[in-house]
């Protein structure tokens, strides 16, 4: 069973779920493309660090969403989904974005292996509320796209506020057929009384 980053829900409304997420930790990497090709133009380096370019040398078995580890015992599991931040318009505009994997849970930035490649950056990334939509496909831009104005739209018809800028995660290889693919939007949100009592605060 492939581990995914855990959360837990707070609410379930007809067009989104509230969760709440634990801090987790990320391996990052900024790049300069189109949305639809951000993702393959940080692949590699994000990879490598994965496959022992690291200073520690450790291999980190990566379980979802691209490749399967070789399972060594020297080795760390990786979190679904891979992560990416940045504008979308579902014009196919170059942009700046930033494409992550999520490292397993117990990993914190100080103590992941240090990347030997600069363009990888290892960052603490703090716990938060959310609301997540959850859609199949290919995971195009034009599909995140309408999925963020909806949720955007969903998100203030229920009285919540957006926070920041919305995340992009796609939990599946990309040969595993389209229609079958999970996908999410995850939108911070502001902290609401409802919010922390359901998570015990």
């Amino acid at each position: 069973m492939t581990e995914q980053q855990p959360y837990t829900v707070v609410r379930s409304y007809p067009h989104f779920e509230l969760r709440r997420y634990p801090a987790y930790v990320v391996a990052e990497v900024q790049v300069r493309a189109e949305f639809d090709r951000a993702g393959n133009a940080a692949f590699r380096s994000l990879f490598n660090y994965i496959s022992g370019s690291n200073v520690a040398g450790r291999k980190l078995a990566m379980t979802a969403p691209v490749i399967q580890g070789s399972g060594a015992s020297t080795q760390l599991a990786m979190t679904a989904p891979v992560l990416q931040r940045g504008p979308v318009s579902g014009n196919g505009a170059t942009d700046e974005f930033a494409v992550a994997f999520v490292l397993p849970a117990g990993l914190s930035a100080a103590s992941a292996p240090v990347p030997m490649d600069p363009k990888v950056q290892i960052r603490d990334v703090p716990g938060s509320l959310a609301a997540a939509v959850r859609f199949s496909g290919n995971g195009s831009e034009s599909a995140f796209a309408k999925r963020t104005e909806g949720l955007l739209a969903a998100l203030a018809l229920a009285g919540l506020t957006a926070v920041g800028e919305p995340r992009f995660a796609r939990f599946d290889p990309p040969f595993k057929p389209w229609f079958l693919r999970h996908n999410e939007v995850v939108q911070d949100v502001a902290e609401t009384v409802a919010g922390a009592e359901a998570s015990g605060g």
